[in-house]
């Protein structure tokens, strides 16, 4: 996104406090300080999410014979409080999590919210094993208004959603945009091809992908109402059934960032993420 250089003048006890933000990772510099601050401020606040709670876990059986996935332990808290708390930081406060196994569970430990300062609320997905696109398709009437962030519910980030947003928004004729993360070994996920802020083509976790990128789906998504025309009743997974007409019409935006990022598929992966990640919020 294309940035003006402005000048202000502050007083010092309001640059001690937006120096005071300045971390050096999630808040970058002061400009990047008072950028966040006014896109909290002026942002629509009204964005909702959707997060896709409702897969079994299998391989991380036995543990979730008796536990959803969302719910295993990192860093003293359920996977999923991370991206709760992360929505949090964020102002998204507007969430709605799809259940499926063991979804009473997930229920229970998040309530209605208050005790994160969010308002959730619930859908319980119709069938078992639905894949990803028909959980989205069963929430079209709750999220067919506006433009709306789609979470998995085992993706562990840091990422500022808000940016996010913003760049989504700055996409004209985009029905999705799709986080994007580098990885070494593409073979696990999607795999993209980009030409400028454009995904032109998508390949599903390929053995010998051809492209050279390292790119790969984040399952982190901002999305349009338009995006619910097309998931027709056959579709199963969003991955191989929507993602790649979007990318051949030239409507699935790319977002790469560099933040943490762990898709918690493998009880490989689960123990780096609890040997590398460390609670905050």
């Amino acid at each position: 996104m294309a940035r003006i250089r402005l000048t202000i003048t502050l007083k010092d006890t309001i640059l001690r406090l937006l120096d005071g933000m300045v971390d050096g990772q999630r808040i970058r510099n002061r400009s990047h300080a008072i950028e966040y601050l006014l896109s909290q401020t002026l942002l629509p606040k009204q964005t909702k999410v959707l997060i896709l709670a409702g897969g079994e876990g299998v391989n991380f059986r036995p543990l979730t014979f008796e536990m959803p996935k969302s719910l295993i332990p990192v860093a003293g808290k359920p996977l999923l409080e991370h991206t709760i708390l992360n929505l949090r930081r964020h102002n998204l406060t507007d969430v709605t999590i799809s259940l499926g196994y063991l979804g009473e569970k997930i229920k229970a430990y998040f309530g209605d919210g208050s005790r994160w300062g969010l308002q959730i609320s619930y859908l319980e997905q119709s069938q078992k094993k639905t894949g990803t696109a028909q959980p989205l398709k069963q929430a079209q009437e709750r999220f067919g208004s506006g433009n709306f962030l789609l979470l998995y519910g085992d993706v562990l980030t840091d990422i500022n959603f808000v940016e996010l947003l913003e760049f989504h928004r700055s996409q004209k004729g985009t029905l999705a945009t799709m986080a994007l993360a580098p990885v070494e070994r593409v073979s696990m996920w999607g795999v993209t091809k980009v030409i400028g802020n454009k995904i032109v083509e998508f390949e599903e976790k390929p053995n010998a992908p051809k492209t050279h990128s390292h790119l790969v789906n984040a399952g982190i998504y901002v999305m349009e109402p338009g995006i619910f025309k097309y998931i027709d009743r056959d579709c199963v997974r969003l991955e191989r059934d929507v993602f790649p007409r979007l990318a051949d019409e030239g409507k699935l935006a790319a977002y790469p960032f560099e933040g943490k990022w762990y898709d918690v598929s493998t009880p490989e992966i689960y123990e780096r993420v609890i040997k590398d990640w460390r609670a905050s919020g």
